[in-house]
């Protein structure tokens, strides 16, 4: 179904499910995560379509990076870009993004990154990941990371490229279905 003219786009509907107890210690997770996929939408001019995410934990992030990637080891965050199927109300379905809360806390430990910040980026990384951006040249990613750090600056996130030695583009994976 089209927008009608003169009646704006439905908003990004956010699809926010825990799967893990171990989120119950960041309060703030789910909003970060809202905030930070709602400010890529805009800043991406994507203003409608349905994502959904679930904060879970390394070892269901395993088995799905195994059974999808075929690398059976837990990643930091997963997409799962839908293949332009909308859904009866002809919303278009954008797809999927998973995010481990150790591997994020390991990360976090491991690169003195302050948790809400690392987990605004992942949801950033994630949700590009869905509208086809990534990182398997040397100028997609550059155009990727890019995109990652005027969203994050609009948002109070510094820049995790500047601040930090950068991510190799393997460390930050997804899959597609």
């Amino acid at each position: 179904m089209k927008t009608p003219p003169g009646r704006p786009p439905s908003p990004l509907h956010i699809d926010l499910r825990i799967e893990s107890p171990l989120w119950d210690g960041q309060p703030l997770a789910e909003k970060t995560v809202r905030n930070s996929v709602l400010a890529a939408a805009a800043a991406l001019s994507t203003a409608s379509g349905e994502v959904s995410i679930v904060l879970t934990n390394d070892s269901a992030i395993r088995s799905l990076n195994r059974d999808w990637r075929g690398i059976d080891k837990p990643t930091n965050v997963l997409s799962f870009p839908a293949s332009g199927h909308g859904t009866g109300e002809g919303v278009r379905l954008l797809g999927d993004i998973v995010i481990a809360f150790e591997t994020l806390k390991r990360e976090c430990a491991d690169e003195n990154r302050d948790f809400l910040h690392h987990l605004a980026h992942l949801a950033v990384h994630g949700f590009l990941h869905l509208l086809g951006y990534d990182h398997d040249s040397e100028s997609a990613a550059t155009t990727m990371e890019q995109l990652e750090r005027v969203i994050l600056a609009r948002l109070g996130v510094p820049d995790p490229y500047l601040t930090h030695e950068p991510v190799a583009p393997h460390a930050l994976h997804e899959a597609r279905s």
